[in-house]
């Protein structure tokens, strides 16, 4: 299955729809956009030029932080974190391309930790996988959608964004 670009602008407009929303309810005045490498990167920036968000983007990348980092070990990608302000007392926008396990987001917001204590942290995503190990929840999903363990999401861009399932192949 693929949500090509047309489907990705259509969704992405409606979570800034929904995110302007819930930060009126939530009388949030200007907040700090972080996105989550890679994918997470690649929504925010759309996110961040459309909603017209004053303060500069951040980028984390919490792979140091994951609690499988020892299994996992280090991938070749590992871009630094970019922490343009400081997040104390900030009202952060966390944003990731998919909502899985959870354990990305944790690992992300203990690395955020680091820079300070935010006021707030409203978590985006553009997709919500299900099959969640911790007690995560984003506040502003794109789409929710069940897929099968050997299924996994792949997020690519910058220009136009793209997602594809991908079926792992079992050998």
């Amino acid at each position: 299955m693929l949500f090509d670009n047309k489907r990705i602008d259509k969704m992405l407009i409606a979570m800034q729809s929904d995110l302007t929303n819930y930060l009126a309810e939530e009388q949030i005045t200007s907040p700090v956009m972080v996105g989550i490498h890679s994918g997470g990167v690649l929504v925010a920036r759309r996110l961040h030029e459309t909603m017209e968000i004053e303060e500069p983007l951040g980028e984390l990348n919490s792979g140091f932080y994951r609690d499988d980092f020892s299994s996992h070990g280090l991938k070749a990608q590992l871009k630094p974190s970019v922490m343009p302000l400081s997040v104390e007392g900030r009202h952060i926008i966390l944003v990731d391309d998919v909502l899985y396990s959870g354990r990305t987001i944790r690992a992300a917001m203990n690395e955020l930790f680091d820079y300070g204590r935010p006021a707030s942290i409203t978590l985006v995503v553009l997709i919500d996988r299900g099959n969640r190990e911790l007690p995560i929840e984003a506040q502003v999903v794109g789409v929710k959608h069940v897929l099968e363990p050997a299924e996994y999401l792949q997020v690519t861009g910058p220009d136009q964004l793209e997602m594809s399932i991908i079926r792992r192949e079992h050998n």
